[in-house]
Parts: structure tokens; C-alpha cells; sequence
């Protein structure tokens, strides 16, 4: 069971965070530091986003020809994060308001002197950093961007794994995320040396469709792909991936 931390500028609160995660049975503390600052959310701006909701006159003409929809908001809890207060303003004004975009390798440090489980980083951009969470003996690295949310020009985690895997890649696990968005995907992530992918939008598109059933569905998806992108390559198994099998990248291969 993993545990994902954004570190807040309340160093106190943040902690009593791991601490619930620590009795509650996690024992993988995800901390994400590619987050010091909101991005720019230019959507959100636009469309009007806050946490919780907000009726404006807007959302009311766009919700009126959906009855199933206002009923379900007017006589539901109002969305709101389980370990945060209520908040209402925008998602940028919570994520400044709260992360501390200070965060050292001496905090990851501190960290993982509390933390009795394992400590994966999630946000690592750069080849140097990566050689300074394997050297304090992270348990696993995950190559992101946030999907781009973040700084839409930040690297690009498929081309900076070749060169972590083989930097590394012995020392920790390497993970990946950003564009995973069909089973091909995952499939070139374990061939280049991901020992694993995460995805984002990919189940979120199955949750709005669909509730916990469209996730599930989502699922079946990427692992229908997966399967059949392996058989099209002629392996057996994850362990026969290899970075020859990811053509298009092909310019990546390390060299021996």
C-alpha cells in the first residue's frame, strides 16, 4: 500500500500525515517534488475550478438539461480532499497556499529517517538527481512530469529513462509515469527499464465515464493492449522486454 506526500509548508502537519499513514498499514511513502509551486492551470482559470464546486450561473444552464447530474450534486456531500480543511478557492490559490516549494534532498533525508517503510521520490527530472537519491538509498525513483501540468516544457520522463536505468537502475527501482496512455505505452516503459508505469488521466477518463466500473474498464484496456502488444512482439514475458523492442525510441538504446 503506497502513501503519496506533497510536502506541506506546516512541516508538523505534514508529518502527522505520515504518521496516520504509518498506523493505517501503508508501507510505501510516495513523496512528490515536482510540485513547489501550482503550474499554470490555464484550463482551471478558465472553466471556473474550485474545491469544493461552485454553482455560478454558468454551471446551473449547463447542469439544467442533465437532471441525474444536479440531483446527485444537491443531495451529496460536497467534494472536499479527506486530510484537508475545506477550502474554497481555486486549486492554484490551495496548492501555493499549502506546499513548501523549498524542499531539499536534506528534507527527503529527514524524511526517510521517520518513515519505517519504503521511500519512492516521484518527480525526478534530471539524471543528477537521480544519482543523489540512489546514493542516499531511496528504494525507488519515479521519473515525471506531472504530465505536463506542471511546466509543460519540463523533460520528457521516456527519453531521460535510458540513461537513469543505466546510471542507477542497479541501486533502485526506476518507475515512470506521464503518456501512459495505452498498453504500447507500459510495454515501452519495462522495455527501456521501468520496472513499473503509474497513470493519471488514463483511469480518470474511465471514472468520469463511468464510476469505479470505468476505472475498471479503463484497466481492462491498457492491460487488453499490453497483452497484445507483447504477443505482436513475439515475448513470453516481461522479462524479455527490451529497449530493441521499442523501435521508435531506438536513437535511446543505451550503448554497451
Amino acid at each position: 500500500n503506497w502513501f503519496q506526500l506533497y510536502m506541506w509548508t506546516d512541516r508538523d502537519r505534514s508529518m502527522a500525515l505520515v504518521d496516520r499513514a504509518a498506523k493505517a498499514g501503508f508501507d510505501t511513502l510516495l513523496v512528490t517534488v515536482d510540485v513547489p509551486v501550482a503550474g499554470a492551470r490555464l484550463r482551471d482559470a478558465r472553466n471556473g475550478m474550485t474545491i469544493p464546486p461552485t454553482l455560478t450561473p454558468k454551471t446551473v444552464l449547463n447542469a439544467l438539461p442533465r437532471p441525474a447530474w444536479w440531483i446527485n450534486f444537491l443531495t451529496t456531500e460536497p467534494l472536499a480532499f479527506a486530510s484537508l480543511d475545506r477550502w474554497s478557492g481555486t486549486v492554484a490559490d490551495l496548492l501555493d497556499a499549502m506546499f513548501d516549494p523549498t524542499v531539499t534532498f536534506e528534507d527527503l533525508a529527514w524524511i526517510k529517517e521517520q518513515w519505517p517503510g519504503k521511500l519512492v521520490v516521484k518527480g525526478v527530472q534530471n539524471l543528477e538527481d537521480a544519482k543523489k537519491l540512489a546514493a542516499m538509498g531511496v528504494d525507488g525513483i519515479l521519473l515525471s512530469n506531472h504530465g505536463g501540468r506542471q511546466l509543460d516544457r519540463a523533460p520528457i520522463p521516456f527519453h531521460l529513462l535510458p540513461e537513469v536505468v543505466r546510471e542507477v537502475g542497479k541501486d533502485t527501482e526506476i518507475h515512470l509515469d506521464t503518456g501512459i496512455m495505452s498498453g504500447a505505452d507500459i510495454v515501452a516503459a519495462i522495455a527501456l527499464g521501468a520496472r513499473f508505469t503509474l497513470i493519471g488521466r488514463a483511469y480518470l477518463y474511465g471514472l468520469m465515464a463511468g464510476g469505479r466500473e470505468g476505472v475498471d474498464r479503463a484497466i481492462e484496456i491498457l492491460s487488453g493492449q499490453l497483452v497484445r502488444t507483447m504477443q505482436l512482439l513475439g515475448v513470453n514475458s516481461l522479462d524479455e522486454l527490451e529497449p530493441a523492442h521499442v523501435t521508435q525510441l531506438q536513437r535511446l538504446i543505451p550503448r554497451a
